[in-house]
């Protein structure tokens, strides 16, 4: 029993001495170096002692939690991202309150490489997709300023705005750029390269490109029947047409078609049972016309018009509508055109040309005799996009009317048309007299004995010989002021123009702040038939 005890009160004796010893030391670490990416991170170490301790760096990227404690503990030492290229050390000082023995754990970060990675790097795109839906969206992860480069051969590509916030140094950060492209009017499948090319002069360690594969369009068989049918169909999906045709029915029954036949005037054997004439209307585009309307090549007439919301579209006709040199007539009404291609001069053919109801800011300037030698019938009425009656209060210039003309389009009237409508615009000034343009001739004795309805006033008063071929001329509901020029007075086709209609009567003010109307206006044409004594009234509803 004595032997016990002393046995006993001797293992109390080192555990005592144990616990003591422990108390006077013991700083350990599991590890003393870390070594961290330049994303920065998480570390945790574990503190191992018994006594009171604590943490502290002069590193302001290095931050550990807890700082401070008693005993063993696991620390979290928090690394920053890394602001430059280059690597960077610190070094973190664990003490012993008790002992002030010291431990020091280095911290080694590497530094960001510059780079611009994409996360798809290849994208394939449909021939055809809707307006509005013909995107696709690029993630760059980037920790420099970049352009996008998209090469010169891939006009059907172009890409938005973006925003890449490099606000913790050389920390990649991520942006989204949105591509649009066009559809694909070839046969052949195109392929274009897209690169990211910094906008300061480094050395980047990887440098993605985006590689953009478009399919082929589906075959159209040019110059068939079979090509036509497709390329109506085509149109009436591009336009959005409210309401198309039954496929399952032949082409001979769609309604607003009609094909050659033989018999008709200028029908060839080629031509028989191909488009002569096509009609869409009520449809909703926010794009030029379609591009297959360039397969409509034995049409003679194409009538687009009523396009949605037509006032807010800022639309360009397109290129390929010029490729139909055989057209004669045409019609591109309700649109939402602000401009015609220069190539719209390659429709020699042209004899009617309707662009109505558009938002024209300027006549376009290929409206021209000389490019249109055979056109006769000219419309080109109801181009305000906005109702203003003052416009000299107003501060619109987006308004169309051809609120930009400096003057009445002289040109215009020069261009001796059968038919020539220019109603419900905002042009503006005074109607040309031409007293003082020798370009513009008097009607002479020869004029009056080749017709016996001209009157001999038109020579003895030196009238000009104005838009002699003209059967309709409006002018209406404009912002013209100033006298009515003899020739308009006395023309010879003037009662037939209703005149009190749509010749003299205007409304509102010019910017200038002149008040429309015109100050010679006649009360009645009582004056016209006492010069034209051999004419009865005329009613152009019954001829």
């Amino acid at each position: 029993m004595k032997y016990t005890k002393y046995l006993f009160l001797t293992l109390v004796l080192v555990l005592l001495l144990s616990c003591k010893e422990d108390q006077t030391g013991g700083t350990a670490t599991e590890v003393n170096l870390i070594e961290m990416p330049a994303v920065g991170g998480v570390e945790k170490v574990s503190v191992n002692m018994t006594n009171r301790w604590i943490i502290s760096t002069d590193n302001p990227w290095i931050s550990i939690s807890p700082a401070n404690g008693v005993g063993a503990t696991v620390c979290e030492f928090k690394i920053d991202s890394a602001l430059t290229e280059s690597p960077r050390s610190g070094v973190v000082l664990i003490q012993n309150l008790d002992t002030w023995e010291e431990r020091e754990v280095r911290v080694n970060q590497d530094g960001f490489d510059y780079m611009i990675q994409v996360e798809e790097p290849e994208v394939e795109v449909e021939d055809y997709g809707e307006f509005g839906k013909r995107y696709f969206d690029v993630k760059v992860l980037s920790n420099v300023e970049f352009d996008v480069v998209i090469p010169e051969d891939a006009p059907w590509l172009t890409h938005e705005d973006y925003s890449l916030n490099l606000d913790r140094g050389l920390r990649p950060r991520q942006t989204t750029i949105r591509f649009n492209w066009n559809n694909n009017t070839r046969y052949e499948d195109r392929l274009a390269e897209i690169k990211f090319s910094p906008k300061k002069s480094i050395e980047l360690k990887r440098n993605d490109k985006v590689q953009v594969l478009q399919s082929g369009a589906e075959p159209i068989k040019a110059d068939t029947r079979a090509g036509d049918s497709t390329a109506l169909v085509c149109i009436a999906r591009g336009l959005q047409v409210m309401s198309s045709w039954n496929t399952a029915e032949p082409m001979n029954q769609w309604d607003g078609v009609t094909l050659w036949e033989e018999g008709m005037k200028g029908c060839t054997p080629e031509k028989v049972g191909r488009v002569k004439s096509a009609e869409f209307y009520i449809f909703n585009c926010k794009e030029s016309l379609p591009f297959e309307v360039r397969y409509l090549t034995a049409a003679e007439e194409l009538y687009f018009f009523g396009n949605a919301n037509t006032f807010m579209r800022d639309l360009e006709l397109g290129e390929d509508i010029t490729m139909l040199s055989q057209l004669r007539r045409l019609t591109v009404g309700a649109y939402g055109l602000v401009s015609v291609p220069e190539s719209l001069k390659n429709l020699k053919n042209l004899e009617y040309l309707d662009l109505c109801a558009n938002n024209f800011q300027k006549v376009p300037e290929v409206l021209t005799k000389e490019n249109f030698p055979k056109l006769r019938t000219l419309i080109l009425n109801a181009n305000q996009r906005n109702v203003v009656s003052d416009l000299s209060n107003d501060v619109r210039t987006n308004i169309g009317g051809f609120i930009d003309e400096p003057e009445f389009p002289v040109d215009l009237i020069k261009w001796d048309l059968d038919t020539l409508v220019l109603s419900v615009n905002y042009l503006q000034g005074k109607l040309p007299d031409f007293k003082d343009d020798d370009s513009v001739p008097c009607y002479t004795q020869e004029d009056i004995n080749r017709c016996d309805s001209l009157p001999q006033f038109l020579v003895d008063r030196k009238i000009k010989k104005v838009m002699p071929s003209c059967k309709r001329f409006a002018i209406n509901l404009n912002r013209l002021y100033g006298e009515l020029p003899e020739w308009l007075l006395y023309h010879p086709a003037l009662d037939w123009w209703v005149p009190e209609s749509l010749v003299f009567q205007q409304e509102g003010r010019a910017r200038n702040g002149k008040k429309a109307g015109f100050d010679n206006e006649p009360i009645n044409m009582k004056y016209y038939y006492e010069v034209y004594p051999n004419k009865k009234l005329a009613n152009s509803m019954n001829e």
